[in-house]
């Protein structure tokens, strides 16, 4: 297929984010400096944050840059490389912090980064949803091409990769939120490739037992559970001071720097609660207008995904989509108290490189897909040939029936 203008809205709405996200560091990025400063006996400086989120965004627009320019026919051959990158990481993680090196980031119980110095951190379970994501369209395609897709040969190697990924994430890292979105590119992604819907729904119900299993074997999680029904434990602090972020912005908010929640009443403000200081800032308008940016992009890639003529290419931008909109939803979902607390980013708004670039470089190749798509014109000229080819088939039919 001829390639042609890509889907300009995709970066449009990626950009929109990106200074959105900016915007918010830096109106509550000193206040977290000043906080960090005075409980611990910091010298962090107020530009410290902001600083840091700029060279993130830089960073980001180059790699959305990168990957679309990438055809994705070269593109393709890393997602297994990537995926095993991902658990080399994960697993070298899991032994630096065992052995308790100052390599391996640990917050609150949880060893989920490895310090690279002056750069920052690295996250090793971003590498995995990218893998995970090339790895799995790959594969699927292969085999629905094949005629296998409903046996061994494909859910094997599925079932080896995904459940690797998740030990790594939700056991050995703690990280449960990432976990959900994990299966959540995993089942978008089988499901979109057209396995049998008996073989999906036994798949889907292994993991929620799997689910409710690593729920109950983990006191945290528990806990996490009984504040969400019973309105009281351990989270109850974060959950409450969150609502008030959001109810005291009212309708259009305090303001850029007005934000008393951000002074350090909220933990992680500009982490995983972002969401909800957006909402104290910029008020209900403000989140809305967030939360429609974040519709559109969707939207416009799951347009990608139904115009789009390889299967490969399709299963990669219902992965992407499956990414980005759970992991939305569960921050947003979290912050509102819709469902029990789960740290996690929102995408592209929150603080931090490596959870922000991944999602960039899925982006990045989304949009290079979209150059690569079937105008919409041609599909319905496509698809009401087929209907009047079939509907003059079964009219001659007919007639030869009669004769």
């Amino acid at each position: 297929m001829r390639r042609h203008r890509g889907d300009r809205v995709i970066v449009a709405m990626t950009l929109l984010l990106l200074v959105a996200g900016l915007i918010i560091i830096y109106a509550i990025g000193p206040m977290r400096a000043n906080f960090l400063n005075a409980a611990y006996g910091g010298n962090i400086s107020e530009n410290h944050f902001f600083v840091r989120q700029l060279i993130n965004v830089a960073i980001s627009v180059i790699a959305f840059a990168v990957f679309y320019k990438i055809p994705y026919e070269k593109m393709k051959k890393w997602g297994k490389w990537v995926l095993v990158l991902g658990v080399v990481l994960s697993a070298g993680l899991w032994i630096l912090a065992k052995a308790g090196s100052g390599l391996a980031k640990c917050e609150l119980g949880a060893c989920r980064w490895i310090n690279i110095g002056s750069f920052g951190s690295l996250q090793p379970a971003e590498f995995l949803k990218l893998g995970l994501l090339m790895y799995l369209s790959q594969l699927a395609a292969s085999r629905r091409a094949e005629g296998t897709l409903n046996k061994s040969d494909f859910w094997l190697p599925v079932g080896v990769a995904s459940a690797i990924s998740l030990f790594f994430v939700v056991v050995v890292q703690k990280d449960l939120g990432t976990g959900v979105v994990l299966i959540a590119i995993i089942l978008g992604t089988i499901f979109a490739s057209g396995v049998e819907l008996k073989r999906f729904a036994l798949v889907l119900g292994a993991i929620l037992i799997a689910g409710i299993g690593v729920i109950v074997t983990s006191p945290h999680r528990v806990e996490r559970v009984k504040t969400f029904f019973n309105g009281e434990g351990a989270d109850t602090y974060h959950i409450e001071n969150a609502m008030i972020a959001i109810g005291t912005g009212g309708l259009t908010g305090v303001g850029v720097g007005n934000s008393v929640q951000a002074t350090g009443y909220l933990p992680e403000s500009i982490n995983d609660s972002v969401f909800a200081v957006m909402g104290e800032t910029f008020g209900f308008v403000g989140l809305g207008l967030v939360v429609m940016v974040f519709v559109i992009l969707l939207t416009r890639v799951m347009r990608v995904a139904e115009l789009v003529g390889d299967t490969e290419q399709k299963l990669v931008a219902v992965g992407v989509f499956s990414w980005i909109s759970v992991q939305m939803a569960v921050n947003i979902m979290a912050m509102t108290g819709l469902i029990p607390l789960t740290g996690i980013t929102l995408p592209l708004l929150s603080y931090g490189g490596t959870s922000m670039m991944f999602v960039t470089i899925a982006l990045g190749m989304t949009f290079q897909l979209s150059c690569y798509t079937r105008r919409e014109k041609e599909m319905k000229q496509a698809k009401f040939s087929n209907t009047h080819l079939k509907k003059r088939r079964l009219n001659e039919d007919s007639r030869s029936r009669r004769r």
